[in-house]
């Protein structure tokens, strides 16, 4: 592969990650306000969004914030690229969406009332079902976004 390949690769992976973190984080958000908006949210520890300056400060660094997560997921995979492009589509986008899932979310070193890491760390008020499993079906929905994405765009 050539510098220009790896470029393309990286671009298109960032474009990817951020489009699909984009849409479904503001999915998530119409459906599970409860769990990150006002004084009785369940993750207190966020920023909180009904606050117009907290609202306006997380709208100016969202973007650059993605921009660069999709420039360093996509250069760790740059040695690998040519292994993952000789998988079939399947095993491909499986692979894609498996990696961003577990790596990205489940079994990130982030404490968050959905990885293992808030199991073990967190306090009880932040691990509960609900919390855990809305927020589990937005990492699940954008892994197999981006995985197919990027699965069928970038190979």
């Amino acid at each position: 592969m050539t510098i220009v390949d790896y470029a393309v690769f990286v671009a298109g992976f960032t474009i990817i990650h951020t489009a699909a973190y984009t849409v479904v984080g503001v999915l998530e958000l119409r459906f599970a306000d409860y769990i990150y908006r006002g004084e009785e949210r369940r993750i207190d520890f966020v920023r909180d969004m009904t606050i117009p300056e907290e609202s306006t400060r997380i709208g100016l660094v969202f973007l650059p914030a993605q921009l660069v997560r999709g420039v360093l997921m996509a250069i760790v995979l740059l040695p690998v690229l040519d292994a993952i492009g000789n998988l079939a589509f399947g095993i491909r986008v499986a692979f894609l969406a498996g990696l961003m899932f577990v790596y990205a979310d489940l079994a990130s070193a982030v404490p968050f009332p959905n990885t293992i890491e808030g199991l073990v760390y967190l306090e009880e008020k932040y691990v509960r079902r609900d919390a855990f499993l809305t927020i589990q079906f937005e990492a699940i929905v954008y892994s197999l976004l981006f995985g197919l994405s990027t699965g069928w765009f970038l190979f």
